[in-house]
Parts: structure tokens; C-alpha cells; sequence
């Protein structure tokens, strides 16, 4: 598929409003629920969300695919990223974990040089060390008290990285329906014992935020996939930097949460990092497309 920054752009803008939706709607299940349980009616609610996109692409049978493998490691490590980042969402302030989760374009630039064979260079490299300052300043190692739930998001970003460059290979060959369709099958399947052992029915106050985590958490994954299909990982990424002041901003909204200085600066650093990375991309592409057309 042709390749369009405006495009992925598009789609990546999806991708955040769902986001930001899902994280205030598992805070809310969770005050019930337990994640275990939440994820399983999230994939299972999601799979019957998902079923008119399958039927239109072919039905069923249409979503075989010869790459399972890298599904089941896809899937596996996004699970345990997703129960992470769900479970941290009632242990610390929104701000905290979307700032730090934002360590995920650097853990994604590190993999996709390795296993995808992009290219590392001067901003990609500056994006992951102001990445990693950051994450330093928010946590503070050494002179305030490590919260559980900071450790548990920088867990979330680094599977998140694994995942994520796992789905800019599989767009290669497979659909962004057929990827979706495996994610919510594969996902089902891993949290089913777990759940059945939490279960209990989800009161009436509880079941639509339940539907929504379903409903946004599906279709963030198609936004995300098809922005993957039309720019690089280390491109797409990037581009939701604007989930951190607005969750900051539904955290003093909603919650009343206040966003100290720590927080702030190092979340200023890592979105800098993604930004300035952002910026070289779009200028050398547009080097490209001036040298392109005076040829």
C-alpha cells in the first residue's frame, strides 16, 4: 500500500479517541470487575463487534492466514500489556500512566531496527534517550517511593513495543480485519480460565463501560493497524502524543487528579523526543517527494 504520513495521521486520530475513552471507562469497570474478567467480555463482546467487517471481507474462512505463529506472539504479548496497563489505571494518576506508557515508540524503534529493518538514526536514537530521562523523572529511582504501578505501565510499554512492531510485520500479508479477528479469537482463548474463575455478573451501572472498553479497544486496533499499512512504526506511533495533556486534562476533570512537576517535565521530554522524530520524517519525505519531482 502506498505510503501517506497524512493518512496515518488520519487513522492514528481514531486510534487516540478510543483510547482515551477506553481508559476512563476500565477505570470505571474496574472499580467492580476484575481486569481478568473485564478483558474477556471486552474480546468476546468485541468478536461480535468485529463479525460485519468479517463478513464483508469474506466471512470466516477468509481470515486463515499462514502466519498463526506470529499471531499467538503478537497476542500474547499484547494481553499481558493490555492486563497491565488496566490494572495500573486504578493504582496511579492517568497522567502517570500515559506518560510513561509513551516509552513505547522508543521500545518500538529499538525492534523494528532489530526485526524489521528500519533504520536508527540521530532522532530516532534522541527519541529513546529522552524517552528514557524522563521515565527517570517521573518515577524517581532513589529519591521518592517507586510506585508499584508506575513499574507495572513501563512493563505495559515495553509489550506494547513488542506488539505493535509484531503488527507493522503482519500487515505485510494480512488484512487489518484478519489481524483483529485473530487478536480477539487468540485473546479469548488465553483469558478464559482466568476469567471464569473471577466471574461474576456486571451490574447494570457496570456493563456499558464494559461496552465501550469492547467498542474502543477493537477499533483502536483497526486505526492503528490501517495508520501502520500507510507509514513506518517508528512513524505511527509518535503521532498520538496528544493523548498525555489530554488525559491529564480528563484526570483534573473527571477525577480531580493534580499533575505535579515531575510528572509534567518528564512528560514534556518524552513527547520532545517523539516530536522532534515526528519532524525529521516529514522532512525528509518531503526532501524526497521535491527531489522526486524536479527529476
Amino acid at each position: 500500500m502506498p505510503q501517506s504520513t497524512l493518512k496515518a495521521a488520519l487513522w492514528m486520530m481514531g486510534s487516540l479517541t478510543a483510547i482515551l475513552m477506553m481508559a476512563i471507562s476500565g477505570r470505571e469497570a474496574s472499580r467492580e470487575l476484575n481486569v481478568f474478567q473485564i478483558m474477556e467480555m471486552r474480546s468476546l463482546i468485541g468478536l461480535a463487534m468485529l463479525y460485519p467487517l468479517v463478513r464483508s471481507s469474506g466471512g470466516v474462512r477468509s481470515m486463515k492466514t499462514s502466519r498463526i505463529w506470529q499471531h499467538l506472539g503478537r497476542n500474547a504479548a499484547h494481553y499481558a500489556g493490555q492486563f497491565a496497563w488496566l490494572q495500573a489505571l486504578s493504582m496511579i494518576p492517568l497522567a502517570q500512566v500515559i506518560a510513561i506508557e509513551f516509552t513505547t515508540p522508543a521500545w518500538t524503534a529499538l525492534m523494528a531496527v532489530a526485526f524489521l529493518g528500519e533504520r536508527l538514526n540521530i532522532w530516532r536514537i534522541l527519541t529513546i534517550i529522552l524517552g528514557i530521562v524522563g521515565v527517570v523523572i517521573i518515577v524517581r529511582p532513589g529519591i521518592g517511593s517507586v510506585e508499584t504501578g508506575q513499574l507495572i505501565v513501563l512493563g505495559a510499554a515495553f509489550t506494547f513495543g513488542i506488539s505493535f512492531t509484531m503488527v507493522k510485520s503482519l500487515t505485510r500479508t494480512d488484512s487489518v480485519v484478519k489481524i483483529i479477528f485473530w487478536m480477539l479469537i487468540i485473546q479469548s482463548a488465553i483469558g478464559l480460565l482466568p476469567a471464569l474463575h473471577v466471574w461474576q455478573w456486571p451490574s447494570l451501572h457496570v456493563l456499558p463501560w464494559v461496552v465501550i472498553i469492547a467498542f474502543t479497544g477493537t477499533f483502536s486496533h483497526f486505526c492503528m493497524a490501517k495508520a501502520l499499512q500507510y507509514a513506518d512504526a517508528t512513524v505511527v506511533i509518535p503521532m498520538d502524543f496528544l493523548r498525555v495533556p489530554l488525559m491529564a486534562v480528563l484526570g483534573w476533570l473527571i477525577y480531580a487528579e493534580r499533575v505535579d512537576m515531575f510528572t509534567a517535565l518528564g512528560a514534556v521530554l518524552i513527547l520532545s523526543g517523539n516530536l522532534l522524530n515526528l519532524k525529521n520524517r516529514t522532512s525528509v519525505r518531503n526532501k524526497d517527494a521535491v527531489s522526486l519531482s524536479q527529476s
